[in-house]
């Protein structure tokens, strides 16, 4: 069916267009101001404006670009309702509204996968100090950036991942389609976020988790508002109700922002250094920048919001002038990569402080265990912010069983306590201590969350029939994903070939425990992989097709052998793993690598049996529930069948007697 409205529409091109120069021109023209100080200081010569202004515009261009993608792809997914086919948003197409704005999302991906790929000669340009018109025609130059520079291979990296969510999104038209380039588009900005001064120095850990915050923040916030002013400039329908939920994302992400740019700022600069540096100072103006889109934002809750269907021009100047100021304030946040920071806190950085971020006194104990305490700001908030709104759905659900509740929150704090106490603390340092955290997070934490049933609550909390997450959860559940993945077989082998290809490949292993970004991918795929496995094999969640308890109970018999063969292979092993990068650390104590290896697979081996007895508890339950179901119904048959029986043989007599 086509759509066809009769509306008077502005294009949004004009709005994308001056946020992206307002961005560039001022990271641009601040960079410059800074640029002869830094350069002098490093020693570098003066590569010319071309690199010294460009470059930081072309930042300041992409990040725009990142944010348009990210909110456009928002707009599509959540934001407004698609065309739907059937009773759930499985087989749904976009609106003309839905499909103009995943197509501005990906021409921004576009945008984004070009500027990476400038960037690579740029950046050799600035750290070599040569003319931009000398290093960009040259392919020799081009594979000495990739090979010399890091940020080089970060920016292709980014325009890669930009690229394939620009492919994908050109090719798509569902709904489904837009939750992944959605998903996809904030994975575009990961390799910048573990990248910079964030990621170096000491307490470099609190570093790149709060700039993962703020950045992913940023995108919501920025993309959502050019993209939902996009959509009014176009008079697009249900403006109403995606301008109230998203000013519920912008309220959660502003939050995020402020708290997380105050970490990052209090763990580089003091007080006192942020009037006498040019780093402060870009802060201090960025902090104003915030502050007043924060009122700007007060002023839309309060005043433009009840009032958007009779004055919606209203909504679409204030934004438009609310867009202005994000792109300024995204120029400066961006020369804050650039602009040398003030004197660091602790200038006698030791060795565990540079990999680590921290420093460690003595082994991990059963004492310090948990004595020893250090917030992890990426995961365990995320647990605590998941443990908040599973409270909050649950008082919204009359009789919501208080064991499922419980359940949740005891995964929530299991995070928590893994990911911030000694042990955690412990992990980067120590193999044994880097295995139990893998055990917790694949083994311990997801048998607790499933057995939380979160779908089933986020169904019980919303309304049905609206455009909302019980029908976005209904929709994932009856999804062709989660039938594949949910299928016993693929189940078990992603959960046991993600765990051998971590510990067995020692080039990858070496390359995630030597670098943050590595932890952070290692503990999500611990999480999500041991999420699905245990989801499908216990998890109250209604999973359409899912196999019997008998054959789960079957394939967790198999799979079991497997993962536990783990931990005989490494305390048979002679090598040590990783050994470059733990003896890099210097630690104090010395410890025996080897023997610290092994006390790791013998942790493997054992560790597992504990979750497994809630698990077989749980299948075994689930069993007899079923097989009391069969008998129960092959009763109901039986009873149904004699009394058929009986009428005719009834019958049978009356006809005879008749004769």
């Amino acid at each position: 069916m086509t759509e066809t409205r009769t509306r008077t529409v502005a294009p949004a091109w004009p709005l994308y267009l001056a946020a992206a120069v307002v961005a560039a021109v001022i990271a641009g023209a601040v960079a410059q101001s800074f640029s002869g100080g830094s350069l002098a200081a490093l020693g570098i010569p003066d590569p010319g404006p071309a690199t010294t202004f460009g470059l930081p515009a072309l930042r300041g261009a992409a990040w725009i670009l990142m944010s348009l993608a990210t909110g456009s792809f928002l707009l599509a997914a959540f934001l407004v309702p698609p065309r739907m086919t059937g009773e759930d948003l499985n087989g749904a197409r976009l609106t003309v509204d839905g499909h103009l704005a995943a197509r501005t999302g990906a021409h921004a991906s576009a945008g984004v996968a070009l500027i990476g790929l400038a960037m690579i000669p740029l950046v050799l340009s600035d750290v070599s100090g040569q003319p931009l018109r000398t290093v960009f025609f040259e392919a020799a130059a081009w594979s000495q950036a990739l090979d010399q520079v890091a940020d080089a291979r970060v920016w292709l990296i980014v325009a890669v991942l930009a690229a394939a969510v620009a492919g994908f999104a050109y090719a798509a038209s569902s709904w489904w389609s837009q939750v992944a380039a959605f998903l996809g588009s904030i994975c575009v900005v990961m390799p910048l976020a573990l990248t910079g001064h964030s990621a170096s120095g000491g307490a470099h850990d609190f570093g790149t988790n709060s700039l993962i915050w703020h950045l992913v923040a940023m995108l919501l916030w920025v993309g959502g508002l050019m993209a939902l002013t996009a959509h009014a400039m176009r008079r697009g329908p249900h403006l109403p109700e995606a301008t109230r939920r998203y000013s519920r994302i912008a309220l959660f992400a502003i939050a995020v922002m402020a708290v997380s740019g105050v970490v990052n700022a209090l763990i580089r600069v003091r007080l006192a250094d942020l009037t006498q540096y040019s780093y402060g100072n870009v802060l201090i103006l960025k902090t104003v920048g915030i502050v007043v889109l924060g009122f700007i934002g007060f002023v839309h809750r309060e005043r433009t919001i009840p009032r958007l269907e009779a004055e919606p021009q209203a909504f679409r100047r204030l934004a438009a002038v609310e867009v202005t100021i994000m792109a300024a304030v995204a120029g400066l946040a961006v020369t804050l990569g650039r602009t040398p920071p003030p004197p660091p806190l602790d200038p006698n950085l030791t060795r565990m402080q540079v990999q680590m971020g921290y420093n460690l006194d003595g082994p991990l104990t059963w004492g310090n265990w948990l004595t020893q305490w250090r917030p992890e700001l990426l995961f365990s908030v995320i647990a605590v912010l998941l443990a908040v709104y599973y409270v909050h759905l649950a008082r919204r659900v009359d009789g919501w069983q208080a064991s499922r509740t419980a359940w949740w929150l005891a995964g929530c704090a299991l995070v928590v306590v893994t990911l911030c106490s000694g042990l955690g603390m412990h992990m980067p340092a120590s193999y044994s201590a880097h295995m139990t955290v893998h055990m917790i997070l694949s083994m311990g934490v997801p048998v607790l969350l499933v057995l939380g049933a979160p779908l089933t609550l986020v169904r019980a909390a919303y309304p049905a029939g609206e455009f909302n997450p019980r029908l976005w959860a209904e929709s994932f559940q009856r999804s062709s994903f989660v039938r594949w993945i949910s299928h016993p077989a693929v189940s078990t082998i992603q959960f046991l070939v993600l765990f051998y290809v971590l510990y067995v490949v020692e080039p990858l292993y070496d390359l995630m425990i030597s670098e943050h970004a590595g932890h952070v991918i290692m503990n999500a795929v611990f999480l999500l992989s041991g999420y699905f496995y245990f989801w499908e094999l216990i998890g109250p969640d209604e999973i359409v097709g899912r196999a019997s308890a008998k054959v789960r109970l079957a394939w967790l018999w198999i799979s079991m052998p497997f993962h536990l063969f783990m931990g005989v292979y490494l305390m048979q092993l002679g090598a040590v793993m990783g050994e470059e990068f733990y003896r890099s650390l210097e630690l104090p104590w010395h410890p025996d690598l080897l023997r610290v290896q092994k006390d790791g697979g013998g942790i493997a081996w054992a560790a597992g049996s504990f979750p497994l007895v809630i698990v077989f508890g749980e299948l075994f339950r689930q069993w007899l529930k079923e097989d009391r179901a069969e008998t129960a119904e092959s009763d109901r048959r039986a009873e149904e069948s004699d009394d058929e029986e009986w009428r005719r043989y009834n019958e049978m007599l009356a006809r005879f007697e008749g004769h």
